[in-house]
């Protein structure tokens, strides 16, 4: 899988059209959360793939919330990625403002875990400690079945992203926690050197 893109590239490109604090961080879990699948399920000679699509995929949420992966393929090819990695990210956008149909299980995992990952981090912001590592599932399915608790977050998405991947939904609940869990100190680092170099 290539992605058209080294590393450094790709957060140069996001640096471009991104500017504020929480799309960054978003980004950043969601890069960490696909290496730590890819790693899981075996895909780890493809976790760069894996990674940078994560941490690309919302590349022109920020400039353009109303066409989000609409205006993505333009922003994408610009800064040299691959067809590949232009389909995986806008395949995140399926049935929500794309026809772009996620294929690859990365895609579906991608698809599945974007808005959990939102989920996630307005959950660990009522536990006492604000600190992911305290997350327990059963607070994270208390909250998930609270419609009105991070209204922003599509439970519809997140069960549609379980079933392309034939997952019980707390398993890909549970799964996702450790992977933001196992990132969570890398983002937090990597976060502040960013802060540090703006």
């Amino acid at each position: 899988m290539n992605t058209g893109l080294t590393s450094d590239e790709a957060v140069a490109l996001l640096k471009t059209y991104n500017r504020e604090l929480f799309h960054l961080q978003h980004a950043l879990v969601v890069e960490g959360v696909m290496r730590w699948y890819a790693e899981q399920l075996g895909y780890g000679g493809d976790a760069d793939f894996w990674g940078i699509t994560g941490l690309l995929h919302d590349i022109d949420f920020e400039l353009y919330p109303t066409r989000h992966c609409i205006e993505a393929p333009a922003l994408l090819r610009q800064g040299g990625a691959s067809e590949q990695l232009i389909h995986a990210v806008c395949s995140h956008g399926y049935q929500l403002t794309v026809d772009v149909k996620p294929e690859h299980e990365m895609e579906k995992v991608l698809y599945a875990t974007d808005e959990l990952t939102g989920m996630v981090g307005a959950t660990v912001l009522m536990l006492p400690s604000k600190d992911i590592k305290d997350l327990q599932l059963k607070s994270l399915q208390k909250k998930f079945k609270d419609r009105k608790f991070a209204a922003g977050c599509s439970r519809d998405v997140i069960l549609f992203g379980a079933e392309m991947l034939h997952w019980e939904l707390d398993k890909l609940q549970q799964d996702t926690i450790f992977a933001m869990q196992a990132c969570d100190s890398a983002v937090r680092l990597e976060l502040a050197d960013w802060t540090k170099a703006q």
